[in-house]
């Protein structure tokens, strides 16, 4: 099966189809819009033959579709036809959670995605849970997010920004109880010491995860 994977991130939109190598972006950021999505895969996907689609989206997704609008993107997402629009099936996925499909080895895994904001999943024998951890209290008027951000490093330093990834996944790992962490996220890099229970991946994984969704029947999402 030939499969069109979509990464829609609040940067860029990356994608790439199932037998190659190389992935395509094109810019989205705030103000994106469905119509901006479909122009854009027009002008770099237009003449390429897919079967089906995966999009990672960023937001909360239930049950196939966007509940509420993004924080980084346009409006229009919410009644949104992904199926209707492209003309293939399409599996609609969150981001974090897409990526965390690409980086699975087995057992209980917690995924975090360190960037522009904390994004995070858990798989637990192929199924797939997104979550939405960066919603969790870290002090009094402040979240887990906030203290892991992209912003938040530049502001504070990468030493201390560290430390406080390290307390964060100390705190999950005791909650969520998982065999293993993986880390990964545009901010992922910047981090300098990793215990070994805690796995860095890059971002292709995305791009790996959507094509797993179709091709290993296990994944439950």
């Amino acid at each position: 099966m030939k499969v069109l994977v979509l990464d829609i991130g609040g940067s860029n939109v990356k994608m790439r189809m199932s037998g190659q190598e190389d992935r395509t972006k094109f810019a989205s950021g705030p103000g994106f819009a469905p119509k901006d999505l479909l122009e854009g895969l027009e002008k770099h996907a237009g003449g390429w033959d897919f079967e089906a689609v995966t999009v990672g989206f960023p937001a909360p997704v239930t049950g196939g579709r966007i509940p509420v609008e993004p924080k980084n993107l346009g409006d229009g997402w919410v009644d949104f036809d992904f199926e209707k629009e492209l003309g293939k099936p399409v599996k609609l996925i969150n981001d974090a959670a897409m990526q965390a499909v690409g980086c699975y080895l087995g057992g209980r895994m917690l995924f975090l995605s360190l960037g522009t904001g904390l994004g995070s999943a858990l798989i637990s024998d192929y199924h797939v849970v997104a979550l939405e951890l960066c919603e969790l209290r870290w002090s009094k008027g402040k979240t887990v997010e906030s203290q892991l951000t992209k912003a938040k490093r530049k502001q504070i330093g990468r030493v201390k920004w560290e430390e406080n990834f390290h307390t964060a996944a100390e705190m999950l790992r005791q909650s969520m109880l998982p065999d293993s962490i993986v880390v990964g996220g545009g901010e992922a890099r910047r981090l300098q010491q990793l215990p070994d229970d805690i796995r860095r991946v890059d971002n292709d994984m995305a791009l790996e995860g959507g094509e797993a969704l179709w091709m290993e029947p296990r994944f439950r999402v």
